[in-house]
């Protein structure tokens, strides 16, 4: 069998389908699959290589918009036209070259773990969650409807990274190709003992601080600035933020404005051992989104040990988001009021934390993709 898995952004960038598509990978591999990676980045052909897995890295240049979807789909006419599946993880930048590219041989399959014009939309300046957004049949979404409906269907399967988001889309777009459910796998090789959790209670929590940590993109819908707010008047409350995206400017300038700069960090992406001693040094994870589809953050902190506060509007199942800590979290007064409740319940969150520790593997959601593809061929 020969998979393409076409994907916008592979390491070294980071991000959640970059560290997605190279486990996927290393896992197909393993069971003698050919693989071919295609991603943006510098006009190279590069080899990934292990004792026991080797495949190709084909990057496109995206320097000039909308071009750049021709390119790619020259890239993908050029490497998948032998392959039995085509796998791509993005809607529109790696779905519409896939489209553009006419290869018929390969079955085409389309990973939605996000919504392209609703994250645009909150992108503006919007706060619906995505539940709302969709039913308040913004203009927006009129403009949308048409575009994803038509590419949804050029795509022989749909594989979902939830239920929450195959349901709405279920409910919203009529006649949607054959589709199923593959959900995140849990991380592995952290901190994930059951010796260094009991550590985080034992000798982690600093008297009279309680220390926040956020990791992710910063971007409309985190509803970072909404945090802000509600730490402002929680001075004893520490915050670190973590990631990188276009508002990271406005959060710094907000933090100067208020005068917090004592005690919220803002740092860039981490990774490997920085990222493990950020999970071990602090008490709570916070995600207050409007809406989280798959918050493979939320998994990491989970596998590490550390409490997790999550927002109500998540895709995660009832397996994966067991021992976290889920509420409503849209205004300032609902973090202030969920973080009151925590710190106040700490000891028994933090053990919650501790026995449901989970595990799914790669393994696993590799097995998951091959059963969805062998119906398909």
């Amino acid at each position: 069998m020969k998979i393409v898995l076409a994907t916008g952004i592979y390491p070294p960038d980071i991000g959640g389908p970059a560290t997605y598509v190279q486990n996927l990978a290393w896992e197909f591999v393993k069971k003698n699959i050919e693989v071919i990676v295609v991603t943006y980045g510098r006009n190279v052909e590069q080899r990934m290589k292990n004792e026991e897995c080797a495949w190709h890295v084909v990057r496109v240049s995206k320097s000039i918009p909308i071009l750049r979807w021709f390119l790619y789909a020259l890239a993908l006419r050029k490497h998948a036209k032998d392959a039995d599946v085509v796998y791509a993880f993005s809607s529109v930048s790696t779905g519409v070259p896939m489209v553009l590219a006419h290869v018929k041989k390969p079955k085409k399959v389309l990973r939605l773990g996000g919504d392209f014009f609703w994250e645009r939309y909150t992108a503006g300046g919007g706060m619906m969650s995505l539940n709302e957004w969709y039913e308040s049949l913004h203009w927006t979404l009129w403009i949308s409807h048409r575009f994803i409906h038509w590419l949804l269907n050029r795509f022989d399967l749909i594989v979902f990274s939830t239920r929450f988001q195959e349901e709405i889309y279920e409910e919203f777009y009529q006649s949607l190709p054959q589709h199923g459910v593959i959900e995140n796998a849990i991380p592995t090789g952290l901190p994930r003992s059951f010796g260094f959790a009991q550590d985080r209670l034992r000798f982690s929590r600093k008297p009279g601080l309680f220390r926040l940590l956020f990791m992710g993109r910063f971007v409309g819908f985190k509803n970072l600035f909404t945090l802000l707010d509600a730490i402002l008047q929680m001075p004893h409350m520490m915050l670190t933020l973590v990631g990188e995206g276009p508002l990271k400017k406005n959060v710094l300038s907000k933090v100067i404005r208020d005068g917090t700069s004592d005690r919220v960090r803002v740092l860039g992406s981490v990774y490997g051992a920085e990222k493990d001693k950020l999970l071990k040094e602090h008490d709570v994870l916070i995600i207050p989104s409007t809406t989280e589809i798959s918050p493979n953050t939320a998994l990491e902190a989970q596998a590490a040990g550390l409490p997790v506060l999550l927002t109500e509007e998540t895709g995660l199942s009832m397996d994966l988001k067991k021992g976290m800590i889920v509420r409503k979290l849209r205004t300032k007064e609902d973090i202030q009021k969920a973080l009151f409740e925590v710190e106040q319940g700490y000891e028994e969150f933090a053990e919650d934390a501790i026995k449901n520790i989970s595990t799914r593997t790669w393994r696993e959601v590799c097995e998951e993709h091959l059963a969805l593809f062998k119906n398909l061929l």
